[in-house]
């Protein structure tokens, strides 16, 4: 499967379009200022849009997901515990909600790129999987008409946060890891949603069991892989 990499331009978000053999092409987290860019791809490409994956619900990486899934005529899926921030994605931000704090660095990387804070329209097509609870969803198998994404549930940055592994058949695959790992770092806890403990269980239980060769892309930064970030990233556990 190739993957092409859009960067949008609020925080540098990645935008990861996934594209099969046969065409088909799938869109994860296409933040704020990405969607015109994914389109000029598609179209340059020849590419058959199936779906909009979002890795976690916060608006750096839905904003333009409403407008993609209308204009390609594709539903938008992700896990059922964060399903509820796409119907006010700033509200679930707390302290960085814009509208709270237009001074703020999310304020202003939004009106640096042009975006209307008030011009939020929630997704019509939305598709979550897995369960809305507490406990910790095991692996969904995400079959987009010719694109197959394995999900795997990732609390701790939000409920509902998602790693989505790319031709998960391979004994390497490629994470594509949102805001739960980093080069060097990992996703926030302290917004709404968050959870120091379920983050220490996810980092634990499920990233430091990916293999070692998988190639890590970010929801911002550098790609990375798992063997160096499990020797070099001081939050996650040694020894493996």
């Amino acid at each position: 499967m190739q993957i092409l990499t859009v960067v949008a331009p609020v925080f540098a978000a990645r935008c990861s379009v996934l594209v099969g053999d046969d065409g088909a092409c799938v869109v994860v987290d296409p933040g704020a200022g990405a969607g015109e860019q994914v389109r000029t791809l598609v179209a340059a490409h020849g590419l058959r849009p199936r779906a909009v994956l979002v890795t976690h619900g916060h608006a750096d990486h839905t904003w333009d997901a409403p407008a993609l899934s209308r204009d390609l005529d594709v539903p938008v899926l992700l896990h059922a515990a964060d399903a509820y921030r796409l119907d006010d994605p700033f509200g679930t931000l707390g302290v960085l909600d814009p509208r709270h704090d237009p001074a703020g660095p999310l304020a202003q990387a939004l009106r640096a790129a042009g975006v209307d804070v008030a011009g939020w329209r929630a997704p019509g097509r939305v598709e979550p999987f897995g369960t809305a609870d507490d406990g910790r969803t095991g692996d969904v198998e995400l079959d987009l008409g010719g694109v197959r994404v394995l999900a795997r549930h990732a609390p701790g940055h939000t409920e509902g946060s998602t790693l989505y592994l790319v031709d998960a058949g391979d004994p390497d695959p490629v994470v594509l890891s949102g805001d739960v790992l980093f080069a060097g770092s990992i996703g926030r806890t302290d917004l709404p949603g968050g959870d120091p403990a379920a983050m220490q269980a996810t980092l634990r239980d499920v990233v430091s069991s990916l293999p070692a060769g998988s190639r890590v892309l970010p929801g911002h930064g550098p790609a990375t892989d798992v063997a160096t970030e499990l020797a070099t990233n001081p939050y996650l556990p040694r020894g493996r």
